[in-house]
């Protein structure tokens, strides 16, 4: 009677542990079975000797993968729309009944730690749906360079259509910038606040916000994105992203925060704003930056002069509301600055006031 009271911890532990194993192996089941539920992948015997791999999105629905690889093989310098320090973007359009268009990020497999910077990207991208987002249809892998498979976005960056040289550039009005802030805000968020593990992008800059058909803002470029465990607030890394955008303290520690990106963020709102770029040969000239000659201009009240001049039409009231926020993602002390989840808040306000 002793000896079975004595094993009865034992027995309850291992049946404590037995369950728990069960319940493991039947998520892994679950999980994988998912994976197969939306992934298809194509091993490719062409002489890239490559491998595709769909996710079952909307469009990846109409396309043939044998279709897709051979039409990515045939892509050329022609078919290029833009570049960066991390790869070049091809369009690639699917001819026939179809016409569908991608955009294909080529990532050269030079090294190990670039190869991982893939990996990430994807894993990172594949289970995002967010209306702010750019989504990711599907990947390419072959022994000499990667391919991401993108929605494409027809009126390009946000960078591009601010500071873009093209004769005829479309002119975006108050209204279009109120709502490109204020889509890209929401998109941020959810990366912050709504993934899971959180994600901090990391490179967040006019280039990297792209617009669809009704110039809804989508967040992209994920080369740089790190991922945050929930019981973290940084991650440590090189130092890496774009001068002119980077967080003061990102210098100084080399941690990636969310309060980063708000930095970050908050530039994009000044170039939206004043129609400058972080790097304009003016701030070069006189030795100063975007974000302390905007700070000069707010604390002397004079924000109507800095005003984008293409504006031609633009409430006053409004402008000085979308400064104040962007002050407030620029303060120096990370710990001043809000969530992205609070600047949302902030500017569907000021577009709410806008309406009333």
């Amino acid at each position: 009677m002793g000896n079975s009271r004595n094993l009865l911890p034992f027995y309850i532990t291992v049946c404590v542990v037995s369950f728990v194993i069960s319940k493991i192996v039947i998520a892994v089941l679950c999980y994988r079975r998912w994976k197969r539920k939306h992934m298809e992948v194509h091993d490719s015997l062409s002489a890239a000797g490559g491998k595709l791999v769909m996710f079952r999105t909307a469009k990846m629905k109409e396309v043939k993968s044998s279709a897709l690889v051979k039409r990515t093989m045939k892509l050329s310098n022609k078919d290029i729309i833009g570049s960066g320090g991390y790869g070049t973007v091809y369009r690639l359009a699917m001819g026939g009944e179809l016409s569908v268009c991608f955009a294909v990020k080529k990532l050269n497999r030079m090294s190990g730690e670039q190869d991982r910077g893939f990996e990430r990207e994807v894993e990172a991208m594949a289970d995002i749906k967010h209306r702010n987002i750019v989504t990711l249809h599907g990947y390419y892998t072959t022994p000499h360079y990667n391919l991401l498979i993108y929605e494409l976005m027809p009126n390009g960056s946000l960078d591009k259509l601010l500071h873009g040289k093209c004769s005829n550039k479309k002119v975006l009005d108050w209204d279009t910038r109120l709502k490109i802030a204020l889509g890209a805000a929401r998109g941020l968020s959810y990366l912050h606040h709504d993934c899971i593990p959180h994600i901090i992008h990391r490179d967040i800059k006019s280039s990297n916000i792209l617009l669809d058909d009704n110039m809804e803002a989508r967040v992209s470029d994920f080369g740089l994105a790190t991922l945050m465990q929930p019981d973290k607030t940084h991650v440590s890394t090189l130092v890496a992203g774009t001068f002119g955008y980077l967080a003061p303290e990102y210098f100084d520690t080399g941690k990636a925060t969310v309060k980063g990106d708000v930095y970050s963020f908050g530039v994009v709102l000044l170039e939206l704003l004043t129609g400058r770029k972080p790097s304009d040969e003016v701030f070069i000239e006189e030795g100063s930056k975007l974000v302390s000659w905007v700070k000069a201009v707010v604390a002397s009240k004079r924000e109507e002069y800095v005003v984008d001049s293409n504006l031609e039409k633009c409430p006053i009231d409004e402008t000085i509301q979308v400064f104040n926020v962007a002050m407030m993602c620029l303060e120096y002390e990370p710990s001043k600055r809000p969530t992205m989840a609070e600047v949302v808040k902030l500017l569907e306000q000021i577009k709410l006031d806008a309406l009333v």
